[in-house]
């Protein structure tokens, strides 16, 4: 696929400004992009949302580089209006201040405005531009808005892409960032204490106030997913509270159109698989696949689960020429993918390779969506 461009928030984390440039742009107008496939990405804060996007950019084009003017919050990757990502970040209805004021959290709906949320994705949806609102995360305030104009794919992130019935029904597709308790709190504490300078005790304080909010507004939304990514500590040691090892469950809906879900051997079988030996690197504990159907929230789903983590990356290739379905281009894409952001969160485990394994998922979904819209003019619109 060719370039890939996004636009969304500021960034809220160094290695999220090292690799998104931003730049504005003047509106431009295709026929092809006349109605945007959409995407939709929800997760709490902290569960690895900018890292997902930074694969699924990778996927879709490459990431380009440059200069960040200060005055927009529209992130580039590319040259051409082939995707957006917008973070729902900016829709907050109620800036910093009047949260503190109302006493609401940003995961409470009260404190967005889901009705310009789902005239905007709409509108871009159907090939129009629009004026975003932008909210600075740095200042905690509202900013004069930017202009957004309309791509081939439209990635919505945030807390809420899945709540409001209206936005959910917009998505072509939706992921959710299922991280369990314990890891949320090692991920938040490497993150806001090294990049962002907070204290153990602020992290702990503001994860223990989000929680009733979480619970009733966030987690939720899971059930209307068409894919989860669910990371819980590791089964392979007893009791293990380093939360260095994960066990990472890729839970994929059935009889999502346009959407195969990946398997391991046999399709509809139930394996369990561990692969440590001559062909695959592992040291203690080792690493366990599993695939089965099952049920999640009443639906018929299949999972893939991967426990542990890769000794030597090289070597997934052998586990990936065991999976089908990937919607891999070429033998050892997906490896490929992996070796290339080595540096990223989740490399070494079930995390990096489940969300590079989604990306060829909707980049495969994308072209099935416009290769249809090609054969059927008719169909590039929205009625």
């Amino acid at each position: 696929m060719a370039a890939f461009v996004a636009h969304t928030a500021v960034a809220t984390s160094p290695s999220t400004i090292a690799v998104l440039r931003v730049i504005r742009r003047k509106a431009t107008f295709r026929v092809s992009c006349s109605a945007a496939v959409v995407i939709g990405l929800a997760a709490d804060s902290g569960c690895g949302k900018s890292t997902f996007t930074r694969r699924l950019t990778s996927v879709l084009g490459g990431i380009s580089n440059g200069n960040s003017p200060s005055d927009t919050n529209t992130l580039v990757v590319g040259d051409d209006d082939e995707a957006t990502v917008i973070c729902l970040d900016d829709y907050h209805s109620l800036d910093r201040a009047g949260r503190e004021a109302s006493g609401v959290t940003a995961l409470d709906p009260r404190a967005n405005d889901f009705d310009l949320m789902y005239s905007q994705v709409r509108a871009l949806k159907e090939g129009r531009a629009v004026e975003k609102p932008v909210y600075n995360h740095a200042t905690g305030r509202l900013d004069p808005p930017e202009l957004v104009t309309p791509p081939k794919i439209l990635l919505i992130e945030g807390l809420h892409p899945l709540y409001d019935e209206r936005v959910r029904g917009l998505l072509d597709f939706s992921i959710y960032l299922d991280i369990s308790s314990d890891v949320k709190f090692a991920w938040k504490v490497q993150r806001d204490m090294a990049e962002r300078g907070h204290s153990l005790e602020s992290i702990k304080a503001s994860i223990e106030a989000r929680k009733p909010d979480f619970d009733a507004y966030i987690d939720p939304q899971k059930q209307y997913a068409d894919v989860v990514i669910e990371v819980t500590p590791t089964r392979l040691i007893p009791d293990d509270d380093q939360g260095k090892l994960l066990r990472v469950k890729l839970i994929m809906k059935e009889g999502v159109k346009h959407f195969a879900p990946p398997y391991l051997f046999d399709e509809g079988s139930t394996i369990s698989w561990i692969p440590c030996g001559r062909k695959l690197s592992c040291s203690y504990p080792g690493i366990k696949f599993s695939y089965f159907p099952d049920t999640y929230f009443g639906h018929e789903v299949s999972v893939l689960e991967m426990d542990g983590k890769f000794d030597k990356l090289d070597e997934l290739i052998y586990v990936e020429s065991h999976l089908s379905n990937i919607s891999s281009k070429y033998y050892g894409e997906v490896t490929q993918q992996m070796l290339k952001h080595v540096d990223f969160p989740g490399s070494n485990n079930g995390t990096g390779l489940f969300q590079t394994i989604i990306g060829f998922k909707i980049r495969d979904l994308y072209e099935q969506i416009f290769t249809e819209r090609a054969a059927s003019p008719a169909l590039a619109t929205i009625a």
